[in-house]
C-alpha cells in the first residue's frame, strides 16, 4: 500500500489579479516519479459568514444576483476578511451591511476549506442569535440585497428542495441544523 505525500513546489508566478482574487500558476514536483506538472491556484483572503436567528426564531436570509451563477440565490450574510480583521468581526460585520441586523455575540461553526483543489482560503462559518433589526441595509454599486426572513424549521425543507443551493452556505446551515436544532 502506498501513502499520499506532499508534492514539492519549484516555483509559483503570478497569472492574473483579479481585484478579490488572485491566479497564480504553481509547478511542482511529483514525489512519486519525480516529473514537473503545471498547477493553478485561486489565492484570496478568508471568507467568513454568519447564520443569524432573530428572538423570534427567524433566520435572517440575503437574496442577490451572483454573476457567477447569472442568477439570484438566496444566502446567509458573508463577505471577505479584510486584512488584520477577525473573522467573526468580519461575521458581524457582514451580517449588518447586508441586512440591517445587528449581532452581539457570535459562536464559531467551524471552519472549511472552500476547495481544495482550486483555493487556498478558509471559510469560517459562525452562529449569532437574538439579533436585532438596526438600520437600513448598507447596499453599495456593486451589491444589491434583500433581506427574508424565514423560520428556523423551514431550512430543511428549503435546503433539500433547492431553494438555498449555494454549497459553502448549505454546509454551513447542515452544520447548524445538526449541531443547534432538534430534529
Amino acid at each position: 500500500m502506498t501513502s499520499v505525500t506532499e508534492w514539492r513546489e519549484l516555483a509559483r508566478e503570478p497569472v492574473a489579479d483579479c481585484r478579490i482574487f488572485t491566479v497564480e500558476r504553481s509547478v511542482t514536483e511529483s514525489p512519486v516519479d519525480g516529473a514537473r506538472h503545471g498547477f493553478y491556484r485561486i489565492r484570496s483572503q478568508d471568507w467568513s459568514q454568519v447564520v443569524p436567528i432573530t428572538r423570534e426564531g427567524d433566520v435572517v436570509l440575503v437574496r442577490q444576483y451572483r454573476h457567477g451563477s447569472a442568477r439570484v440565490t438566496l444566502e446567509i450574510p458573508g463577505g471577505l476578511v479584510d486584512p488584520g480583521e477577525d473573522p467573526a468581526g468580519t461575521a458581524l460585520r457582514e451580517c449588518l451591511e447586508e441586512t440591517g441586523y445587528r449581532g452581539r455575540n457570535v459562536v464559531s461553526l467551524g471552519v472549511v476549506n472552500p476547495n481544495p483543489a482550486l483555493f487556498d482560503n478558509r471559510l469560517h462559518a459562525y452562529l449569532a442569535t437574538d439579533v436585532e433589526l438596526e438600520r437600513p441595509i448598507a447596499n453599495t454599486g456593486t451589491e444589491y440585497t434583500e433581506v427574508v426572513l424565514r423560520p428556523v424549521r423551514d431550512l430543511r425543507s428549503m435546503l433539500l428542495s433547492g431553494e438555498i443551493d449555494h454549497g459553502l452556505v448549505a454546509a454551513t446551515l447542515w452544520r447548524y441544523l445538526n449541531e443547534h436544532v432538534a430534529r
